[in-house]
């Protein structure tokens, strides 16, 4: 089978504590190349769910459980080379995304190889999983025990959330792994490297493969003096191309939200968990997701030279944050906040995640270009967005803040006059208010770039 890697992606989460609402929030921006792959925004009743599962990236292949529930997912247009869920929230509250594209070294791969005959990898993950869980801590056990036993052909890292909890995992080699739950009070920003440092083998809040520590000790992988056990020295990359493409997104949103940010963009061993300078909201998680490191003198809008690699790209596919409320019943309590395309001139909106199904200009996204659906209106003003970034910004910027400040007041009055007893009809008729509303947002913008780039045309006199 041929492997194709696709995605290469940036992770946030944050803890119950260290959130503005006291909610868990799972967050990741899915990129691609320099080409397009059409998202989709989907809800996969229980009865769309496979009873028998081939994947299409190698040979692996499995009977699933027959008690799936359903789950919101964010998949491509495109299922030729598979489904690719990319992230979602299950009936049970349970978020989960995957995956984040991380990096290892020869040392573990030449112990334990990648299985690319019938391993299990980004294509499989959130389908094999999400709609058989009840809790973060159960997706990490069962994705683990998939992990162990069939391998996988790739490094990733796949994030889980409840009401409760939030995990962080990381594959090691091809059939292995560790997880960390997350502090209550902290928040993680995870680019594409192995990110887990410090790992307590004894502690409740890290699970790993049984024979983790043993594999480390046996074949003599920690390099501490001190005898702790540092992951990403053990297992993950130390390049150059780790200073320039990986390294400077962690340094510029901890810069932006830690209360103590240090470092230098280029460093290798900037923390894993940190603890935020006040409570994190929905609007400013959106706002780093969306950075090209403004204010520094590596912003490209400023500067003729970008010598790293920003969260924000013309390569961003869809961006999720999958949040689950702890302040209100839990038929409501699970969000799919969800934009596509770049980040840096698109617009979260917040979807139920407890529903039948989804808004069409979300759902049905064409593999070829149509302005009528959101994905690709969003390309559409960003081509433009990009070439007229300074006279655009401002009009993006108020943009974004109709449509997100709209969204929130249908879910205000959802949230207060929603039949709890059977919520779902109401909560697909918000979803598509919020869609219609951002549609409609979305092509006024369109309009005012259009103008802004036609009064910047070559051909004047």
């Amino acid at each position: 089978m041929k492997i194709v890697k696709k995605h290469t992606c940036t992770t946030l989460l944050v803890g119950k504590k260290a959130t503005l609402d006291g909610s868990t929030i799972v967050c990741r921006e899915e990129d691609y190349g320099n080409a397009f792959d059409p998202q989709r925004f989907t809800y996969v009743k229980p009865t769309d769910q496979p009873r028998h599962y081939q994947s299409k990236t190698t040979d692996f292949t499995i009977d699933l459980p027959d008690t799936p529930v359903g789950y919101t997912s964010t998949p491509d247009a495109d299922s030729s080379a598979g489904i690719f869920a990319a992230g979602g929230i299950n009936q049970h509250n349970v978020a989960m995304t995957g995956t984040e594209t991380i990096t290892t070294n020869s040392r573990i791969l030449g112990i334990d190889p990648f299985n690319a005959t019938d391993g299990i990898g980004e294509e499989d993950f959130v389908t094999l999983v999400l709609p058989y869980i009840r809790t973060a801590r159960e997706g990490v056990e069962r994705l683990g025990h998939l992990l162990e036993r069939y391998g996988t052909y790739e490094s990733n890292a796949i994030s889980f959330g409840d009401h409760d909890e939030v995990w962080y995992m990381e594959t090691i080699g091809g059939h292995h792994w560790a997880a960390v739950r997350i502090p209550d009070d902290a928040f993680v920003i995870a680019p594409n490297r192995l990110n887990i440092d410090d790992f307590d083998f004894t502690s409740a809040d890290t699970c790993c493969s049984a024979d983790l520590k043993g594999l480390i000790d046996d074949n003599r992988l920690n390099p501490a003096l001190d005898g702790h056990y540092n992951l990403r020295q053990i297992f993950g990359s130390q390049t150059v191309t780790d200073t320039r493409y990986n390294n400077p997104r962690a340094w510029y949103v901890q810069q932006q939200l830690s209360t103590k940010p240090t470092g230098q963009p280029t460093d290798q061993d900037l923390p894993f968990i940190c603890r935020p300078r006040h409570k994190l909201a929905i609007e400013e998680i959106k706002q780093v997701m969306s950075s090209h490191y403004q204010g520094t003198s590596f912003d490209p809008y400023e500067h003729d030279q970008a010598p790293y690699r920003s969260i924000a790209l013309n390569r961003n596919l869809e961006l999720h944050i999958l949040q689950i409320r702890n302040n209100v019943p839990a038929a409501i309590a699970g969000i799919h906040w969800l934009a596509f395309g770049p980040n840096a001139f698109n617009t979260v909106v917040p979807f139920y995640a407890n529903i039948t199904d989804t808004p069409a200009s979300y759902r049905d996204t064409p593999i070829n270009y149509d302005a009528g659906s959101m994905y690709w209106l969003t390309h559409t003003i960003a081509a433009i967005g990009d070439a007229h970034y300074a006279k655009a910004q401002s009009a993006v910027e108020a943009y974004e803040q109709k449509v997100v400040a709209a969204g929130r007041h249908i879910q205000r009055v959802t949230d207060q006059q929603v039949d709890l007893a059977d919520p779902q009809h109401q909560l697909d008729q918000a979803n598509e208010q919020m869609a219609t509303i951002a549609m409609k947002e979305a092509t006024v913008l369109l309009g005012k770039l259009v103008k802004i780039a036609f009064g910047d045309a070559k051909l004047q006199y």
